[in-house]
């Protein structure tokens, strides 16, 4: 991102600027799959069914290589079919290639997912007419790590606000905008509605692209909210979580690089963020599909609310006015951040799919899980994946294999499904006028 001061406004003393842009660091690396994975403590059965496994069997030039190493690469694939009944109401029929919670990945950018719908959640619980997510919110520090926000050059006005973290998440996964949402909610509130929603073994317990001790990620910034007029309308005072972390036995890789040293043992993962590919489908189809599951299990996000979340997960950088991503097509292009169906592709997106979806890349992993619509054709279905792109086994040097492999087998997988679904039988065709949306460009 190019970025610039701007005025806040004239209510504030003090005005501290800071910018996090992250980059995404993609490598060749030749493919070896050699590489062992520890499991965490969790039973290690995998979930199969026929129907993908025969689907990807029928695209051996895609796929050969990928069914002999399903093991060493942590391929997982959880595909949902979408049949409508004559009253238009989802009926969805899950299938299953070698998805094993317990066998570990780093979920990466993934947990912004939860922490999007959990941020609009705490907003609704406040219940403060004056606490929206278009309020001004200016974040505090109180603790060693923590950083101060008093301004967003991003914005039109300047004013920090959670629904503009939202669309830099939503839009191309942006790590400072998910910091400043994990501060607002705090580690204990995460993981104990996390919990009560029936995703026990997910675990968001730091910060993204910084690193801070866990007595740092514990400790989250005091927040303030302004109305227009500058007045106070919310404090929130800095938090300490308490929580008791989850007995975890996670690790990755046969070795890692540690302040520039070869540390030649797995990586301990056992105190970093955790969500497995289930968890994170089916937050996605609470998302798309909040009746089909149990109110308890729902986020306690208005309608407003969660097609504003659609809106901007479908929503392409090109199409964004603020942020201004579309003045910034080498590094924000059409279809960044859709690997499934797309990969690394900078073509022009098919004005007839949409996808609704959220990545996660990092330490190797490659990460999708996507809502997919063709409103031509009629078409829709849900697809996550998860691939281990490590050849070498090490952690942290740089070299892992995105371009080589984890994007192609993303953009094949997709596009697979796709096809399929294409000659796929629906007795009623979907009414996909609900997720069809005027974009900001």
């Amino acid at each position: 991102m190019i970025c610039k001061h701007k005025a806040l406004f004239n209510l504030l003393v003090v005005i501290a600027f800071f910018l996090s842009c992250g980059t995404t660091g993609k490598n060749t690396h030749a493919s070896n799959t050699n590489n062992k994975q520890n499991v965490s403590n969790m039973p290690d059965t995998a979930q199969n069914d026929g129907l993908l496994e025969s689907i990807l069997n029928n695209y051996p030039q895609y796929f050969a290589e990928i069914l002999k190493n399903r093991n060493d690469l942590n391929v997982q694939v959880i595909y949902t079919q979408v049949n409508r009944g004559a009253n238009g109401r989802p009926i969805l029929q899950n299938h299953y290639f070698n998805v094993n919670a317990a066998r570990y990945y780093y979920p990466a950018s993934t947990v912004k997912l939860p922490i999007v719908l959990l941020a609009l959640q705490k907003l609704h619980e406040i219940n403060n007419t004056q606490v929206t997510p278009n309020t001004t919110m200016l974040t505090g520090s109180a603790f060693s790590g923590q950083s101060d926000v008093y301004n967003d050059p991003t914005t039109p006005d300047g004013r920090p606000t959670i629904a503009h973290y939202i669309k830099k998440i939503l839009m191309v996964s942006d790590n400072d905008a998910f910091n400043r949402l994990y501060e607002f909610l705090g580690q204990q509130y995460i993981n104990d509605e996390l919990k009560k929603k029936g995703y026990s073994d997910a675990q968001v317990i730091h910060r993204l692209d910084i690193f801070l001790s866990e007595e740092e990620n514990r400790r989250t910034n005091p927040i303030t909210f302004y109305d227009s007029a500058g007045n106070i309308v919310y404090v929130q005072k800095e938090q300490r979580s308490n929580l008791k972390y989850n007995n975890r036995n996670d690790s990755l890789g046969k070795s890692y690089y540690s302040a520039g040293k070869l540390i030649n043992r797995p990586m301990d993962f056992s105190k970093k963020n955790r969500l497995c590919l289930q968890d994170l489908h089916n937050i996605l189809l609470s998302l798309v599909f909040p009746e089909k599951v149990e109110a308890s299990k729902r986020f306690n996000i208005s309608e407003d609310d969660r097609r504003f979340v659609l809106k901007y997960m479908s929503q392409y950088p090109t199409e964004s006015i603020y942020p201004p991503y579309s003045a910034d097509t080498i590094n924000y292009w059409p279809a960044y951040c859709k690997f499934l169906f797309y990969g690394g592709s900078k073509e022009n997106p098919q004005a007839n799919i949409r996808i609704f979806n959220k990545v996660g890349d990092a330490y190797g992993q490659l990460i999708d899980a996507a809502y997919i619509v063709d409103y031509k054709n009629k078409i829709e279905f849900f697809l996550s994946a998860v691939i281990y792109c490590n050849s070498d086994g090490i952690i942290n040097d740089d070299k892992y294999d995105y371009d080589s492999l984890g994007l192609p087998f993303m953009k094949n997988l997709g596009q697979v499904i796709y096809n399929y679904e294409l000659k796929r039988h629906y007795k009623n065709k979907p009414d996909l006028s609900p997720v069809l949306f005027t974009y900001d460009k």
